[in-house]
């Protein structure tokens, strides 16, 4: 299993950071891992694409989830068979904003696989024929951050880059005053922890890493973010256009 995971993942994107060092990162390793990130986001575009229109819909669908959800209030059963019928006929999936975090961890611990084992002679060894053996590779980001260790500014940078995005995407709260469920009541209440609790891990696990990794982190949050932008500004600009 560990030796599927490091060939068709590990030095895959081991020999793609190298590559991109050798060739348009003028020999800058931070250029380099941004340029990987792109390219990996970039393969995962339609996917990320589906999942943040998924959850715009969602957004636009709650006046009618929590009708349902008022109506089968007492009647738990029936509520989630008519709330999953509902998002079967509306073709959207609750979930679905997790998909793209599951199937990048995968990429994040081939990552740090990459920092933790090094750019030494040993590491290079793994390179395919057709990519160019640099000798050594300079772990300094523009000289100011050793990538190799770990960078506190870089964390608190993928916090507040978590923190961005996940207010974005965060259900606007109930007019005062106007009657709640108690479904309500927990999706609101673990939607204020999520996006308080991602932030902070963030910074946490960031915080003793690679700063390579949270560099990474904060390219692929920032693209994120223009994605979400990019796809619920029609929304609100028609909004705005009918007051």
């Amino acid at each position: 299993m560990i030796n599927i995971f490091n060939e068709f993942l590990y030095r895959p994107l081991f020999n793609l950071l190298v590559f991109f060092y050798n060739t348009v990162s003028f020999s800058n390793i931070g250029i380099a891992i941004i340029i990987l990130t792109i390219l990996i986001k970039l393969v995962f575009l339609p996917l990320s694409q589906k999942a943040i229109k998924s959850q715009k819909a969602l957004q636009e669908l709650q006046p009618k989830i929590k009708e349902l959800q008022e109506k089968y209030k007492d009647k738990k059963d029936e509520q989630a068979k008519a709330l999953l019928s509902f998002y079967k006929e509306n073709k959207v999936n609750p979930m679905s904003g997790c998909f793209p975090l599951l199937i990048q961890l995968p990429i994040l611990i081939a990552l740090y696989q990459v920092f933790l084992k090094g750019f030494d002679p040993a590491s290079l060894s793994i390179l395919y024929p057709f990519v160019s053996n640099p000798g050594s590779i300079d772990p300094m980001f523009f000289g100011l951050v050793n990538l190799a260790l770990p960078s506190k500014i870089l964390a608190v940078l993928a916090g507040v880059s978590q923190f961005w995005q996940a207010k974005m995407i965060t259900p606007k709260k109930s007019l005062p005053g106007a009657p709640k469920s108690s479904d309500e009541f927990m999706s609101q209440a673990i939607s204020k922890q999520m996006l308080y609790f991602l932030p902070v891990f963030t910074v946490f696990i960031s915080w003793n890493l690679p700063a390579g990794l949270a560099l990474y982190w904060v390219i692929t949050t920032l693209f994120t973010v223009a994605q979400q932008y990019a796809i619920m500004r029609p929304v609100r600009t028609n909004k705005s256009s009918t007051l």
